[in-house]
């Protein structure tokens, strides 16, 4: 077996009226320093974002969630923040903040499989 390394990561809250505090799970960003992986998942559901904002822009927030991808590829897409080193881009991603789509506290956890572990998190946080 693998060495276990840590990570850290986020769970990335939809929060369709920010001002009520009310938000959905919608993706999780991991990152380990270790294996130098940055990585971001997401899936959102529909009817669990319009149950808290039946008028909510299904497509703003996956267009905010594909940005958040994006930087943590490094894809010029992502504009200033994904032209950083991987580390600053985390938490660049992982700082409070109030917007539609924002981050859960930093939490940590051990690996040697990040891609693996980033789709665990969707699947306990998210699914």
């Amino acid at each position: 077996m693998t060495d276990l390394v840590p990570f850290d990561y986020v769970i990335l809250r939809a929060a369709p009226r920010i001002h009520r505090g009310e938000f959905v799970n919608v993706g999780a960003v991991l990152y380990c320093r270790a294996l130098d992986f940055l990585g971001a998942a997401w899936d959102v559901e529909p009817t669990r974002l319009r149950a808290l904002d039946p008028a909510v822009d299904v497509d703003v927030v996956c267009a905010s969630l594909e940005h958040i991808r994006s930087i943590c590829a490094g894809d010029p897409a992502g504009g200033p923040a994904a032209a950083t080193r991987i580390g600053e881009r985390f938490r660049w991603l992982a700082a409070p903040r109030s917007t539609v789509v924002h981050p859960s506290p930093i939490h940590s956890g051990l690996t040697n499989a990040p891609a693996a572990d980033l789709d665990r998190l969707l699947e306990a946080f998210v699914r």
